[in-house]
């Protein structure tokens, strides 16, 4: 476990955290069963991306008593996976329902949160069908289950006895039947080469009838075809009409399952430190949201200025870090090179032993 780098409460804050890279998780907690039915089903949890992550799931199962947790994996039954999962550019807040042993996913994706802060999400779901989706106690989505997920076969199908009218036109461009092929188009693609003549060795009666070799035509202009132009007899793509469907059925118990009896988490991460903590399911919105009070609430804006400071004093300390470089830079640039002093005292030693030498010369 692990409260990550900037908390409020070291004890508090602390919550389930992924360690390893490039590794499959599988972890699963037992508690009492209950049915939802005829309830209210609140599921909530925090997740912190605090690796940044850019692959990786921070969603969690919730199931049945009755899975083995012994041998919890990936094929467990669960009925709702909900929560974050991230993977580069797609950032998507799962909601996976199962009904009648098939998972159902959501039709159109909710977004979710991938930067290193906690983030707190949250499912309610009623017994009308209807559910609603926050992130950080703000609405994310609202829907219903049969409008949104495809639990339930479609009321109406393509009629499967209708045929196509023989007279439907569904070509939407033709030929045009005034457009005629020019006079002389049709030319071969290839022609015997007039340049062409008979070897002088070539025997016919040894090597059969001389034959020129073929070459390019340069009158041949392709295949012809007539220009397209829209059809005036068009219909558009002809569709089966729609009838009800026989094997249509509503359910209003699509929300309702007889058993939750444990939370799990199944997750594969490329880069580890994702940060679980404060799950709760139950049938009380109240409670859910004076648990979020707690323990979210009061982290949020602690963890938000810690994470300021802590970048504010990096910053500084860069800064200082790159003043006392280019004030060491300066430095060196200031002191005298002795090499450069070396050659200096040479040269006028040189010129003090000429001049020496000139004046011995005159004398």
């Amino acid at each position: 476990t692990s409260a990550g780098q900037f908390f409020g409460d070291q004890a508090r804050d602390a919550g389930l955290k992924t360690s390893e890279d490039s590794k499959h998780y599988a972890i699963a907690a037992k508690f009492p069963s209950f049915s939802n039915k005829e309830k209210t089903l609140v599921i909530q949890f925090s997740t912190k991306f605090e690796q940044k992550i850019d692959c990786g799931g921070g969603y969690l199962k919730f199931g049945p008593s009755t899975v083995d947790l012994d041998n919890f994996n990936s094929e467990s039954q669960y009925n709702i996976m909900f929560g974050p999962d991230i993977c580069g550019a797609s950032a998507r807040t799962h909601m996976i329902v199962n009904y009648k042993g098939k998972n159902h996913i959501r039709t159109i994706d909710i977004r979710a949160e991938n930067d290193e802060f906690t983030h707190l999400y949250t499912l309610v779901l009623r017994p009308d069908q209807t559910y609603d989706v926050l992130i950080d106690q703000r609405n994310a989505v609202s829907g219903n289950l049969l409008a949104d997920f495809d639990f339930l076969p479609p009321k109406t199908i393509p009629d499967p006895n209708a045929v196509k009218p023989l007279d439907w036109d569904d070509n939407e461009i033709i030929d045009d039947p005034n457009d005629i092929k020019p006079e002389g188009w049709d030319v071969p693609e290839y022609i015997a080469d007039p340049d062409a003549t008979k070897p002088r060795e070539w025997d016919d009666d040894i090597d059969g009838k001389w034959e020129p070799p073929l070459i390019s035509n340069p009158e041949y202009k392709g295949q012809w075809n007539p220009r397209k132009i829209p059809n005036p007899h068009y219909k558009g793509v002809w569709v089966a009409p729609d009838v009800s469907n026989p094997n249509y059925f509503t359910d209003d118990n699509v929300y309702a399952f007889e058993d939750f009896g444990y939370v799990g988490l199944d997750v594969w991460q490329v880069k580890s430190g994702t940060i679980f903590d404060n799950i709760i399911v139950t049938d009380n919105e109240t409670e859910a949201k004076d648990l979020a009070a707690r323990t979210f609430g009061v982290l949020r804006d602690v963890e938000k200025t810690k994470s300021d400071t802590d970048r504010e004093e990096r910053k500084k300390h860069a800064e200082e870090e790159r003043a006392k470089r280019d004030a060491e830079i300066k430095a060196q640039e200031d002191e005298p090179d002795a090499e450069v002093e070396i050659v200096q005292t040479d040269v006028r030693r040189l010129k003090l032993q000429e001049l020496k030498r000139r004046v011995h010369q005159e004398l």
